[in-house]
């Protein structure tokens, strides 16, 4: 019954968060379209700069939604687990294109410096202040939820990151309305590329690892094994191995070791108990390998 509610509870998360995603995604690509297009026409580096910026928050919501998506996709033969690493792989092509866009910003932006142009910082404040509104608004989406999946949390956290971007670059557009000093706008292009960066690179390391089949960052070996320990009748655990499904599903393997007392009757519960816990730890597809001297041979099936 536990394991059916926490099942049933994520479910639901995963349906309220979905509008949520689609809303979100809509009007960050609509205000994408609208920062391209004012940035060409002002030709400004920062305009141009934010509006990567966004557009990659476009494809962090979209991951997030697609990893949603492909939970739901049925095993086959060839693929045992369904198509939920693809989320994986493609934020890890994701943060590498991300990098290149990095390299474009940074090279425009120096050229600049030693070439500035005329614009209008009216106008670089006014998108700057329509992207607050928008980054805050779809990170509002998100609040209810934020602390019940890891991607959810990220989602919120990266959006109200942007609408501080996009309040920077208000107050930058008006220092150059009031100043004149146009290479300002190669510096706030820089400072963005700089913050695109930061995110990007821990995207990078966390997508690599997960597509490694490393230990999810929000997963602790140590505190899963002492976890595991102080289950009544748990003598030892070894050969422990976590690893990603999706970037929102998890999978374990161990071999425990019980005690002598335990009865082959008491081992199904003693699992049972185990992966309730683990569950709310985010690790959903558990396997358990015991070994105990009152089983005949010193085992019994798992």
């Amino acid at each position: 019954m536990g394991h059916d509610h926490a099942h049933h509870h994520h479910e639901v998360v995963l349906t309220k968060v979905n509008t949520a995603f689609v809303v979100g995604i809509i009007l960050n690509l609509a205000f994408v379209v609208i920062e391209a297009i004012v940035g060409i026409v002002i030709d400004s580096l920062s305009v141009l700069s934010d509006a990567g910026h966004n557009l990659a928050d476009v494809g962090t919501l979209a991951l997030s939604l697609l990893a949603f998506k492909l939970m739901k996709v049925k095993s086959t033969s060839q693929y045992t687990y369904g198509y939920r690493k693809t989320s994986i792989l493609v934020a890890l092509f994701n943060s590498m294109l991300l990098v290149l866009t990095i390299g474009a910003i940074v090279y425009g932006s120096i050229d600049r410096i030693f070439h500035p142009q005329e614009i209008p910082g009216l106008t670089v404040s006014i998108i700057a202040g329509i992207g607050i509104v928008i980054n805050f608004s779809t990170a509002l989406f998100f609040l209810r939820n934020k602390e019940k999946d890891i991607n959810v949390k990220s989602a919120y956290l990266h959006l109200l990151a942007d609408a501080l971007v996009s309040a920077g670059l208000v107050v930058g557009g008006i220092v150059i309305y009031y100043t004149g000093l146009y290479w300002l706008d190669s510096v706030f292009s820089l400072i963005i590329a700089a913050i695109i960066l930061f995110g990007t690179w821990k995207l990078m390391k966390e997508s690599l690892r997960l597509s490694l089949d490393g230990v999810p960052s929000a997963i602790h070996l140590e505190e899963i094994v002492a976890l595991v320990q102080q289950a009544k009748g748990v003598r030892e655990v070894h050969h422990v191995h976590i690893w990603p499904l999706s970037s929102t599903e998890n999978a374990m393997t161990a071999h425990l070791v019980l005690e002598e007392s335990v009865t082959c009757e008491e081992e199904a519960k003693i699992k049972h108990e185990l992966r309730h816990l683990l569950e709310h730890q985010n690790i959903r597809h558990v396997t358990f390998e015991t070994e105990r001297k009152a089983c005949e041979n010193g085992s019994c099936s798992s």
